[in-house]
This record gives C-alpha cells, structure tokens and sequence, in this order.
C-alpha cells in the first residue's frame, strides 16, 4: 500500500485530573486528554506535530502547584490557554489571577463541558477538518454513542481495515464514511457496494473488473470497484454475503494489495483501504466454513461495534427531534413537536429496526399527523403505552371526536344530510357517530 500523510493530533494538556465524562465529551469529539500532575508541571513535553491546548483545572490544583504550573505557562506562552472553575464561587482567591489572566476562555466544570466542546470544535483550527467530520452526524449524548465517535477519530488516521458491526439501522455506513472522510484518503474515492446485493455470478467483475471476451456479454473492458477507488477507501457492506471465490481474492488485495480482473491473469496493483460491514456473527461463519478464516482475521484488524438504539439511553428523543427539524425543512407540514404521550411511547420501544426505523416513524407521522404535536398514533407506538396511558389517550380522542360531531351539528342546524356532506362521510355514519356518543338529534333541535 502506498504511504499516507500523517494527520495530526489533537490533544488537551490538562492540569489535573478530568472526570471521566469530561474525558469521554472530548474524546468523542476528537480530543485525546493527556492528564499532568501540576506538583511537576516543568516535567511536560510537547510534540510539535500535535495540535495542543492546555487546560488549567483550578477545581484540584493545591496552592503549592500554582507557582510551577505559571512558569510552565510562561514558558509555552505561545500555548492557547482554558480554564476550569468549580462552581458556587462568587470571586476566585487572589492567588488564581495570574492564571487567569492567562486563560481568556473560562468555563465552569462540569456543567459548562458542552460549552467547553463547542470552543474546541468551533475556534480551534484544524487542517485535517476533523471538526466538522461525520463523525459529529451520529447524533446523541449517550455513553455507548460517546465511546463509538471516540473510536472513530482514533481509528480514522491509521490506514488499517476496519470491521464495523452491528445490528441493521445503527448506521455502519455512515461510520464508515466518516472513517474515510476523516482520513489521509479523504480527497480520493470512496466506494461503497453491498456484497449481497449482488447475484453470486457478477461478484468478481463487479469488485475486480473483466477484461473484454472474459464471459458472455462482456463486449468491453470494465474496471471493478477497487481500481476505480484506487488511492482512496472501499466500503463493503454485509460482507459475510461473499461467496467464497471473492473471499480468496479479497485476501489477495488485503495482503499483496493486488487484483487480478476476469479473464486476465496479470495482477494489478491497487492502493485502497478496506472497510467491511457486517450484522451477521461472522466468528460463527468462520466456524461454520461460510467464511474464510484468514480472511476474517485479516479484515478485523480494528473493529468498531455501532451500539443499537436500545442501548442508547436518551438519544432516542435527540434523534426523533433532529430528524423532525430535518423533514420540516424540506417539506411543509403541521407537525413542530412531540406529545408527551408520544415521548413516553418512544423511549418506551425497543426498536428493533434502530435508528433507521425511527428515522422511517419520524417521517411518516411528521406527513400524517393532523396536529401540531405528534401523537403514538401517529407513529404507530399506541401499543407501546401503558394500559391507564392508553386509556387516557383513547378518551382524549373519544371527547375530541364528539366536540367536532357537535359542532357540525350546531353549523348545519342538526340537518343530518348536510352535516354528513360537510364531514365527507355517509348518514349512516353521522347516525352511528350520534348513537355512540349518545347525542339526541331531537332534543338538540
């Protein structure tokens, strides 16, 4: 394989020790923390390739560190420069001014760490555009989503394969773009196919190419999907849908980094990093003899697991709103929001499509809802509530229903056949709507 650039690193020296979830914030967002003592804050080195900012935590450094971690500051005073407060202290002690008047960024921790990300991510320039990689488009807050973006910018950088599993809908496509788009190979192709999309016959020319005369209609030569992404990264989805002749040669790319078209014999060099997806257990393929082992064993170099939805505590309603804004910003629609009753029935669900099928839901109760505010019904989650909740809700219904019968009613003057036209439905049914919310037509006339 070809040599990439290096990309350079980002990293927060921080004085003192960060709390795990302020460690775990910023490395989601591409940010390895290195922790200094501050009693020996002269003993830090710098590497000059890594982008550095440094961190004063004044909720832990003792008053005998305060000296030392000054004439460090003096020192890299080319350094930018935040601050961590603890909170409930209405004037910092005297002893913290020269500190502080090094540190034009101050934030108090931990509540100000979104605050603190969004600096780093917005005023801090980065030439390999890490900031804004799709790695921030998987939205959500939760520990299991954090722990997967923080894989992603490690793993991004190092011109490895990488095996992305997870269930159907957790986005393994998407993560493999931001593996590509946050890499050295970034501004070359990038090829995506979906091995079991494709009939068992096709597979090798359609990843390998063919030469012209190689099979029955193969009146041209075709370049397959790895030399047309020479340079650059491909991405095979399910790739556990291989049929075994494609195996074989996948492990010759994956080892000499060559290919072999149909019909020729003559190897072609070809530079690509390999990205492989897969809901299947492939260890259980390999034993099952579905699956080459040394090929599994080569593709698996790095993996990186997509938590499903259920095990992303609170990022179902993040989501559900994210993918709100982004159907009413391109279609017009009633719908602004979500009924309590359809959070509730939201967070309550499993499901088992992930984020794919919230995605789905989302937009087909933003089309048919008749209120601002979404309802379960409209989502299709009214089984997902409790029993007393979704009594609740097929009374509020039952009493809306009456109030519009009512009133069409009182507009027509209790004509029965107008009321039936206005409300685009038969006599029968005005009589039947009557009959079940004991409405009597002659003691309203």
């Amino acid at each position: 394989m070809a040599a990439v650039s290096e990309i350079q690193s980002r990293c927060v020296i921080w004085f003192g020790h960060p709390l795990a979830a302020e460690r775990a914030a910023l490395a989601a967002a591409g940010w390895q923390v290195r922790s200094v003592d501050p009693l020996n804050a002269q003993a830090v080195g710098l590497r000059a390739r890594d982008q550095l900012v440094g961190m004063i935590d004044l909720r832990q450094i003792p008053a005998a560190a305060l000296v030392s971690v000054q004439a460090w500051i003096q020192q890299h005073d080319h350094l930018p420069l935040l601050a961590a407060l603890p909170g409930g202290i209405a004037s910092p002690p005297p002893s913290w001014q020269p500190l502080l008047d090094a540190c034009p960024h101050r934030y108090v921790m931990p509540q100000d760490l979104a605050g603190l990300v969004d600096h780093l991510q917005r005023d801090q320039p980065d030439p390999t555009r890490l900031a804004d990689s799709p790695a921030q488009r998987l939205i959500g807050d939760s520990p299991a989503l954090l722990a997967t973006r923080a894989a992603l910018f490690k793993f991004a950088p190092v011109d490895l394969p990488v095996l992305v599993t997870g269930e159907t809908g957790t986005g393994k496509e998407l993560a493999a773009h931001a593996l590509h788009a946050m890499s050295a190979r970034a501004a070359h192709p990038f090829m995506a196919v979906n091995c079991g999309a494709i009939p068992a016959n096709l597979v090798q020319s359609e990843l390998f190419g063919h030469e012209r005369g190689a099979f029955t209609g193969a009146a041209q030569r075709r370049l397959g999907l790895f030399e047309s992404a020479n340079g650059g990264t491909v991405f095979l989805d399910e790739v556990g849908d291989l049929p075994l002749d494609a195996q074989t040669s996948l492990l010759r790319v994956l080892q000499e980094g060559t290919i072999e078209r149909v019909g020729s014999s003559q190897p072609l060099r070809v530079d690509v990093r390999v990205l492989a997806a897969t809901h299947v257990d492939l260890e259980q393929a390999v034993a099952q003899g579905r699956f080459r082992r040394d090929l599994f064993y080569r593709l698996n170099v790095l993996r990186l697991a997509m938590p499903a939805l259920r095990e992303r505590s609170g990022d179902v309603l993040v989501l559900a709103e994210h993918f709100l804004r982004q159907f009413r910003a391109r279609h017009p629609g009633r719908a602004r929001g979500f009924s309590s009753c359809a959070r509730q029935a939201m967070q309550r669900f499993d499901w088992p499509g992930n984020v794919r099928e919230l995605l789905n839901r989302v937009q087909r109760a933003a089309i048919v809802a008749d209120g601002e505010l979404i309802e379960p019904a409209d989502l299709d989650l009214v089984a997902t509530l409790p029993a007393a909740a979704r009594a609740l809700l097929q009374d509020a219904r039952e009493q809306v229903e009456r109030e519009l019968l009512l009133q069409a009613l009182r507009e027509h003057e209790f004509n029965v056949s107008a009321c039936a036209r206005h409300m685009q439905v038969s006599r029968v049914t005005v009589y039947r709507l009557c009959r079940k919310h004991q409405v009597e037509l002659p003691a309203l006339r």
